[in-house]
């Protein structure tokens, strides 16, 4: 579960980018870059729907056929097949659904 705190009335993720940890607004159109970085580096999470301060934004989308648009861009543009390295989540706070993409370590050494 994300931990949330509040900062100045606004409600933030108790995290911050770094090596493992990303925040996109929306759904960009290189999502396939960061998924292969994470997936070659420690594994990580990429938080769509939240700005780059930790801000949950929110999104608008059918969450449904967003989920499903996001797992078909990533396997359909990723090879090796990556089917069963990643994991999506849609997270709800204050009515502000945001979705969560965990990235398993590809390699280990």
């Amino acid at each position: 579960m994300i931990n949330l705190a509040i900062v100045g009335g606004v409600k933030m993720i108790k995290t911050i980018e770094d090596s493992r940890t990303e925040f996109k607004i929306k759904l960009v159109d290189d999502l396939e870059e960061s998924v292969i970085a994470f997936l070659n580096k420690d594994g990580g999470s990429i938080y769509i729907g939240v700005d780059d301060n930790g801000n949950v934004v929110g999104l608008k989308n059918n969450m449904d056929l967003f989920q499903r648009k996001i797992k078909d861009k990533i396997i359909s543009n990723i090879e090796p097949s990556v089917l069963g390295l990643f994991d999506l989540e849609v997270l709800t706070k204050e009515d502000k659904k945001y979705l969560k993409i965990t990235i398993c370590l590809l390699y280990t050494s």
